[in-house]
């Protein structure tokens, strides 16, 4: 029979710690390689011919392509991404300002309003054709119009 094999002995400390530090460069070259790639996609100076030579040179010369791509282009790489990041945050900003609207009722919004608090029976029909004037005329305030037209009602105007 053939005695135990101790592993120990056989992969020392330092060996293990080369293992790594190739395995996290490799992985660190891995992320290079798709941040150039997706670099090569995302710059709009470039024509088609130029974006497909530098495909093909970093996908069959993979460190030499990736290589020369940083050297010859890596400055602006940068300049582009934060350009991309600046252009999402804008229209993530335009998104949420047309979801949330801008603060104003439009005046279809407030004859509405005025509507519901006549059928509810907080004005007169006096006052409401007044409220309604005024918003048609543009000059209505855009908060509670019920408000305005209570305190006309008691005279605290």
């Amino acid at each position: 029979m053939s005695a135990p094999v101790n592993l120990a002995y056989d992969y020392p400390m330092l060996s293990i710690f080369w293992s790594m530090l190739l395995f996290f460069l490799w992985i660190l070259w891995i992320m290079l390689l798709f941040r150039v790639v997706t670099d090569i996609f995302r710059d709009d100076a470039m024509n088609g011919w130029a974006k497909a030579g530098w495909l093909a040179l970093t996908l069959f010369l993979p460190y030499l392509g990736v290589l020369v791509y940083v050297i010859a282009r890596g400055k602006n790489m940068g300049r582009r991404e934060i350009a991309k990041a600046r252009e999402q945050q804008d229209a993530f900003h335009a998104y949420v300002r047309e979801a949330a609207g801008d603060g104003r009722r439009s005046s279809v919004d407030e004859l509405a309003k005025l509507s519901e608090i006549r059928a509810v029976g907080d004005i007169t029909d006096e006052e409401f054709r007044r409220a309604k004037e005024l918003v048609l005329s543009g000059r209505a305030p855009t908060g509670n119009a019920g408000a305005t037209s209570t305190a006309a009602m008691n005279g605290d105007r």
